[in-house]
């Protein structure tokens, strides 16, 4: 492995590690966070069709699972703590993979959609193509990549914020 992706990888254990420390809180304190924008925007995206398999990326405690699923759809969570990933699957009923965002194993062609609701700001800049890369290789032919970014937190920049 690269020292580039060495240090990513120990960088988003970090980040992983200062969520899960907050997880049950963070996770009561999304519940109800509505985001069904972003999902219809996805879903819009791939024609409203009913089915369809959606990675949701960086899931936290499953909120989007629990939305995606309603709708009809088989959804799959992806989470670096472990933690999150219990939640995810206790709210869900789901499927739910623990992984570092910058060490992603994904079987290719695996999705329909990836939901990357607010979360690929925490992959360094030096690995997002990497990625990005492995995200686009998951997904069929046809697929979707949505991806938003979180808001709200003052100036724009790459790096950590009291550890994350």
């Amino acid at each position: 492995m690269r020292a580039e992706s060495l240090d990513a990888a120990a960088k988003g254990a970090a980040t992983i590690a200062d969520y899960e420390a907050v997880a049950d809180g963070f996770h009561r304190g999304n519940l109800d966070h509505d985001v069904s924008q972003n999902l219809e925007a996805l879903l819009k995206a791939l024609g409203n069709r009913p089915g369809l398999e959606i990675l949701d990326l960086g899931c936290a405690g499953g909120r989007d699972l629990v939305a995606l699923k309603k709708r009809g759809h088989r959804a799959v969570g992806l989470e670096g703590g472990a933690r999150f990933c219990e939640l995810a699957r206790e709210t869900s009923g789901c499927e739910v993979m623990q992984q570092n965002l910058c060490e992603l194993d994904l079987k290719a062609g695996a999705f329909d959609g990836v939901f990357a609701n607010a979360v690929l700001f925490h992959v360094p800049s030096r690995v997002l193509p990497q990625t990005l890369k492995v995200l686009y290789d998951a997904l069929r032919p046809g697929g979707v990549l949505f991806s938003s970014n979180a808001h709200g937190f003052g100036e724009d920049k790459e790096g950590w914020t009291e550890g994350r």
